[in-house]
């Protein structure tokens, strides 16, 4: 309450520690509601731009205040690919699994393996470009439909490829400096 008469802006977000287990995440946000306002019987309520289904309160909810003494506000997030794996690495039996290395036999083989893949992408990418030369406008246009497209496969196996390789030259470095 004291940091709500601070800024008048002031919203709470709980997250329910409890009830969030393994992807779903109980979460929501409430304001006070001014006891001079109810009294005076002005709307406490804000209208805000932000969409959102209202959820129904629990009985639980009712019982401890809610639209009495304060109310809730629509709140939603999202989790990229990045942060949703993280998220599932916290589950892992020890924290330090995320840090273990391939063996560098593994990851040297991945390396050759995925060299050998850019080459052949690289190749048919050079074969691919000369052949667009040749082609009309409307050609262009249905010249990809159907088939692998390599300029796009070949980006994402040096992403991949070079990826790997950060992640384990840092634990590479990591274990050095540990020992």
């Amino acid at each position: 309450q004291a940091f709500e008469r601070l800024n008048s802006r002031a919203v709470a977000v709980v997250i329910d520690p409890i009830q969030s287990v393994r992807g779903k995440v109980v979460i929501d946000a409430f304001r006070l509601i001014d006891s001079s306002s109810a009294m005076s019987g002005v709307e406490p309520r804000q209208s805000t731009s932000n969409i959102g289904q209202l959820h129904k309160p629990s009985i639980q909810a009712l019982i401890h205040g809610l639209n009495r003494h304060y109310y809730s506000i629509a709140i939603d997030y999202r989790k990229n690919q990045l942060e949703e794996k993280m998220l599932l690495n916290l589950n892992k039996k020890q924290w330090s699994h995320g840090l273990a290395l391939d063996s560098f036999d593994t990851h040297c083989s991945g390396n050759q393996v995925a060299a050998t893949k850019m080459l052949k992408l690289a190749e048919s990418y050079t074969k691919s470009v000369q052949e667009e030369q040749k082609l009309t406008a409307e050609q262009l246009k249905t010249r990809h439909v159907g088939k692998q497209d390599p300029k796009r496969h070949l980006e994402s196996t040096v992403v991949e490829l070079m990826s790997n390789n950060i992640v384990q030259a840092l634990g590479t470095a990591v274990d050095e400096q540990a020992m």
